[in-house]
């Protein structure tokens, strides 16, 4: 998905509720373009994905997996009540082909109705234009 400015002319990023973890589950990805960070593009961006994820999707569970060195990226989940369950040893390659760590965060749908992400308002449209 991309994430755009509010006049919707200006691509700021991309996301996306990943199906790459098992479960009823979805991992949430996200970039910012460097031009637009430190913004709270990002941070508003997960707390939509994660109410779409729990109210429509209906999931149990939401993870961000991120890489403990990009310390702008693992500021979000921790902001917005995320846990942190694991630090995975060398278990990704950068860019470079040079093994890495990969944080796992996670916020359960229990979590997520004691949250003040539940009062975001946010409104979903489906493919055809039809609010969700």
């Amino acid at each position: 998905l991309g994430i755009f400015d509010k006049e919707e002319t200006i691509q700021l990023g991309g996301t996306g509720l990943h199906t790459r973890i098992d479960g009823n589950a979805r991992e949430i990805g996200y970039w910012i373009h460097a031009d637009y960070i430190h913004k709270g593009y990002a941070t508003e961006t997960v707390k939509a994905l994660v109410k779409i994820g729990f109210e429509i999707e209906k999931l149990d569970r939401i993870e961000i997996h991120c890489d403990p060195r990009n310390t702008r990226s693992l500021k979000i989940p921790e902001k917005l009540g995320f846990t942190l369950e694991a630090v995975l040893k060398n278990r990704l390659l950068d860019n470079e082909g040079k093994p890495r760590d990969k944080m796992i965060w996670t916020l359960f749908r229990e979590q997520y109705e004691q949250s003040t992400i539940k009062e975001m308002k946010l409104r979903a449209f489906d493919v055809i234009g039809r609010e969700l």
